[in-house]
């Protein structure tokens, strides 16, 4: 299947597959679910994912290389996530 989600930074073919797994398969519909709730529900299906992944999502929902997200971006992904989780454990 073809994906526009492959031209986006930070996406590789696992982390697509991953993606499709939670019902994400468009660029569209990545942003409209948002980099963290992605996150989470890749985690939920227990896939074991780094924060890395959670900035490439944002990355790739922002046109940046994960790596050059600022840290205190990368802070406020990171609570986001941990809000979440803690609101919606597995």
């Amino acid at each position: 299947m073809a994906s526009d989600l492959l031209e986006l930074k930070n996406l590789g073919n696992t982390s697509i597959n991953w993606l499709r797994s939670i019902g994400v398969n468009t660029q569209a519909e990545l942003q409209e679910k948002g980099a963290v709730e992605a996150y989470h529900e890749i985690k939920q299906r227990g896939i074991r994912v780094s924060k890395v992944l959670l900035y490439a999502l944002h990355g790739a929902m922002t046109d940046t290389h994960w790596n050059d997200i600022d840290d205190a971006t990368k802070q406020h992904l990171l609570q986001l996530a941990e809000e979440l989780c803690d609101t919606n454990p597995a």
